[in-house]
């Protein structure tokens, strides 16, 4: 079965996958979490382990200890958490590493978040002077 979406498109309904996208939004706690809990690393060092012990030439190495980084999990609530009670310079950074994104104008100008055509016709249309 197929349905239209906001864009005019067709999408199937029986896929049990869906492609929408909501941004989660935190409420930090008046407490700074300790860094040990903004991210789990376990996997990603048992594969980096794993790599360092293979008999993989060294080259190939370098990009499997690159491509492991992506099984680290980022625990986004103590993160705003951790981003709420840290001093300027700290969420500057956070920021420039999208761990949060306080500003959805700065977010766009660095990448983080892409807009379609219509929806950006859209934000023109009521956001003019933006």
């Amino acid at each position: 079965m197929k349905q239209y979406t906001l864009f005019g498109e067709a999408e199937d309904t029986e896929n049990k996958y869906s492609a929408k996208i909501k941004a989660p939004i935190y409420e930090p706690k008046n407490q700074k979490p300790n860094l040990l809990l903004l991210c789990d690393d376990s996997k990603t060092k048992s594969l980096i382990r794993e790599i360092d012990e293979s008999s993989v030439p060294e080259d190939e190495k370098k990009f499997l200890r690159l491509a492991a980084q992506r099984h680290s999990v980022f625990h986004y609530e103590h993160i705003a958490d951790y981003y709420a009670n840290s001093s300027a310079e700290v969420q500057k950074l956070m920021e420039d590493s999208a761990l949060v994104i306080v500003d959805f104008h700065s977010a766009i100008e660095n990448g983080f978040v892409k807009l379609c055509e219509d929806i950006k016709e859209q934000f023109l249309h009521e956001y003019p002077n933006e």
